[in-house]
């Protein structure tokens, strides 16, 4: 490792910055937020360390950096899970829906950011 070279701090497989990036852009949609915009925004903001709760499981990321990648990887199953059931009842599933695609973008099962 050279001296210019340094460690980018991540979450899951995002540089922080993109994420900071990404909770800017969610802030900047129209309002009024739809449960879709909300459960992007929390994801992000869980991920990032600035929201205690997760989005779905509302389990605390331990230490003050927020989750590591198996509970993100954790927390995204889950948000797959209600998103299953919330369809299968036939409840509204946009938050969960949400949640799950900011969250497989964090762990890298797509590239594109919701």
């Amino acid at each position: 490792m050279t001296s210019d070279e340094t460690t980018i701090p991540a979450v899951g497989v995002r540089r922080l910055d993109e994420v900071f990036d990404a909770i800017e852009a969610a802030g900047r949609r129209p309002q009024p937020w739809t449960g879709f915009d909300h459960g992007v925004l929390g994801s992000y903001r869980w991920a990032a360390g600035a929201q205690v709760s997760a989005p779905i499981t509302a389990a605390a990321a331990p230490g003050t950096t927020g989750p590591g990648r198996a509970q993100l990887l954790a927390e995204c199953q889950a948000a797959a899970v209600r998103l299953r059931d919330a369809l299968h009842e036939r409840a509204d599933a946009s938050y969960a829906l949400g949640a799950y695609r900011a969250l497989a973008w964090l762990c890298g099962h797509h590239e594109d950011r919701p």
